[in-house]
């Protein structure tokens, strides 16, 4: 495990003769030597890789077992050399009985021997014709290649000190896999030697199957199956290697491929423990003591990280899943809102429209919501509030799209009431302070939350996770709603929530979504400039929101620290942002999110759309007056 928390683990599919324990022993040798050199801490091999699964009645035959155990003896002498742990699949016999195992060694030593818990006997599979059951092996040990090795079901590595379960194959496939008792006695990563023909439609479940443990277990799942070489005379064999981390998929071999493969990747073993220990529902519920761990350490080739970085986490990449998740959103926004109006007999929302992103997202939610009631969209009061800082197009986009869109339209300046307010305070009249800006947010919040009285509505909040994360709201401004429905949307996703519905439109509002879309992120608080285009953007102001968007996922969901933010950042914005710039705005978004605490203490009710939620009631409490000394000392280390 490097500095970072990762583990860089590989999967191999060696060439394989049936039967011709020689061949495989040299292919397999081959292949090690490449996970070293690649720096793997672990390579892990299909199952019965050393004489090929096919075998059938060969494994009654006393001189196969002989010949893969001259095999063995070899292969791990030949990669003594080799700073990396190796599991390769082998028949071992013991006592009476022949089983399948899975056979651990690093640096000349033989670790382990784990037998196959579950031996399939139905349809294609006759393991039992050859093959004892391994579940109830516990505790023993025997010889082998002149070692004295642990022999059981109930062994774990501990590779570097990550510790590491072991499954064979159908070990998967049963109701009760044991990876999850291996995983609650402490294995952050699985090992999966495998076998498993092919036929239609099985890939994509056992690529769930992958996926869903890694995930239900909060750990690293490696599956390596045997690939071609295999007999062919009733099965195929594609050779897959799949490889995920927590129910992500990192890595996974080309199907059908007549060539050998290594597969790497990297398992994030710091993250794993940061969850497990955040899921309070992650508890032992099989000793430790079960377990007996096989040790070893050794300094493998150090490479540096190649995971790769999203640089928009909140947003998927793929097209079609985008379309998905903005469904869903827009889905959870809409019920949330739907039960607190139908709660408080509401059939009227008041919503202030400035022309910008996050007042258009939470319009078209409210208008999805009142269509799935049946409620007259013209109980939807949107209101425009021109003021100092009001430019042309956020003022045309703002009347244009709740004109569009049906609603009832209302107009109320601001710039001569606050100017009074300004006299009535005595701030001078060329003050551009904070008050000057606050004071304009705060009348507008005033005048939304009035005319929600005057005609018995609900005034629907528009501010966004990001703006929450880096309190870019004005205290009892446009930070207080009756109901917020955008709370726990990142910036990043508003943008394409707004286009995903500008998509399924036509004619003149998907004109002015495009047009929002468009539009540079102000709060449009101070004058325009000498054209009448926005002076005050935000971004030039806070920073870039897929930095910050960036920095609060990692933050937030993975806990990462400032060395592995700017790790990753650099990963995935290296080619847009220097490393200077990226500190610049890691520094203030750490400096902000400790500041603003106050404000996300005393946020109103809002649905929670995804994994990352800032709602004092819900995922993130923390302490207004909590200190950022510990975060900011680490980002000025960096510099």
């Amino acid at each position: 495990m490097d500095r970072f928390g990762y583990m860089k683990v590989a999967g191999a599919i060696p060439s394989v003769r049936v039967a011709d324990c020689r061949y495989n022993r040299e292919r397999i040798e081959a292949l090690v030597r490449r996970a070293a050199d690649e720096g793997a801490e672990l390579v892990v091999f299909p199952e019965l890789s050393l004489t090929g699964y096919t075998c059938g009645d060969l494994f009654g035959q006393p001189l196969l077992l002989q010949a893969a155990e001259e095999a063995l003896g070899e292969l791990v002498a030949a990669t003594a050399d080799c700073p990396v742990a190796v599991v390769v699949g082998m028949p071992v016999a013991s006592g009476p009985a022949l089983y399948n195992c899975a056979v651990a060694f690093a640096e000349g030593e033989i670790l382990a021997v784990v037998p196959k818990s579950h031996i399939p006997n139905y349809t294609e599979f006759y393991e039992a014709r050859w093959f004892a059951p391994g579940a109830d092996v516990r505790g023993n040990s025997l010889t082998l290649c002149g070692q004295e090795v642990p022999f059981g079901v109930d062994l774990m590595l501990k590779i570097n000190g990550v510790e590491c379960g072991i499954e064979i194959c159908e070990d998967l496939w049963v109701p009760a896999a044991p990876s999850a008792d291996l995983a609650l006695a402490g294995a952050k990563l699985i090992v999966n030697l495998s076998a498993s023909p092919e036929q239609v439609g099985k890939y994509d479940y056992l690529r769930m199957l992958v996926l869903q443990q890694s995930a239900r277990l909060r750990a690293g799942y490696l599956y390596a199956g045997a690939g071609f070489g295999e007999s062919s005379t009733d099965l195929v064999f594609a050779g897959n290697v799949l490889i995920a981390d927590q129910g992500q998929p990192l890595a996974a071999s080309e199907r059908f491929s007549l060539e050998e493969q290594l597969l790497t990747a990297e398992i994030d073993i710091g993250q794993i423990d940061t969850e497990r220990r955040r899921t309070t529902t992650f508890r032992p519920a099989a000793p430790t003591g079960e377990y007996t761990l096989c040790e070893c350490e050794f300094a493998p080739k150090r490479c540096e990280p190649q995971r790769a970085a999203d640089p928009t986490p909140f947003v998927p990449a793929d097209p079609a899943v985008r379309d998905a998740r903005c469904e869903e959103i827009f889905n959870i926004q809409s019920n949330g809102l739907a039960q607190r109006l139908r709660h408080t007999h509401s059939q009227r929302v008041v919503i202030g429209i400035s022309g910008g992103l996050d007042s258009t997202l939470a319009l078209l939610v409210v208008v999805r919501t009142f269509d799935r009631l049946g409620l007259d969209r013209r109980g939807i009061y949107g209101i425009t509030m021109p003021g100092f800082g009001t430019t042309g197009r956020t003022y045309r986009n703002a009347l244009e799209l709740m004109r569009q869109l049906g609603i009832t339209q209302l107009e109320i300046p601001i710039s001569a009431s606050v100017e009074q307010h300004f006299r009535d305070i005595g701030l001078p009249a060329d003050d551009r302070s904070a008050t000057y800006e606050n004071g304009q947010a705060r009348e507008r919040t005033q005048i939304l939350m009035d005319y929600a009285n005057k005609v018995g509505g609900l005034v629907i909040g528009t501010g966004d996770l990001s703006e929450l994360a880096l309190g870019w709201a004005t205290y009892n401004g446009d930070h207080m709603s009756m109901y917020g429905v955008n709370g726990s949307v990142p910036k990043t996703l508003v943008r394409h929530l707004v286009r995903w519905v500008a998509d399924r439109e036509t004619g003149p509002t998907r004109t002015t979504l495009l047009d929002v879309i468009d539009t540079p992120v102000s709060p449009e608080l101070l004058p325009a400039d000498e054209k009448g285009e926005i002076a005050q953007k935000t971004e030039d102001l806070v920073g870039p929101y897929e930095l910050h968007d960036f920095f609060l996922y990692h933050f937030i969901r993975r806990g990462f620290a400032p060395d592995k933010l700017l790790m990753l950042a650099l990963r995935a914005f290296g080619d847009r942002y220097p490393r200077e710039v990226i500190l610049k705005w890691m520094q203030t978004f750490f400096r902000r999110f400790f500041a603003q605490q106050f404000k996300r203490s005393a946020l109103p009710d809002g649905p929670k759309v995804g994994s990352v939620s800032l709602s004092p009631r819900g995922d993130w409490r923390m302490p207004s007056d909590a200190s950022a000394a510990v975060w900011l000392d680490a980002v000025e280390k960096l510099k």
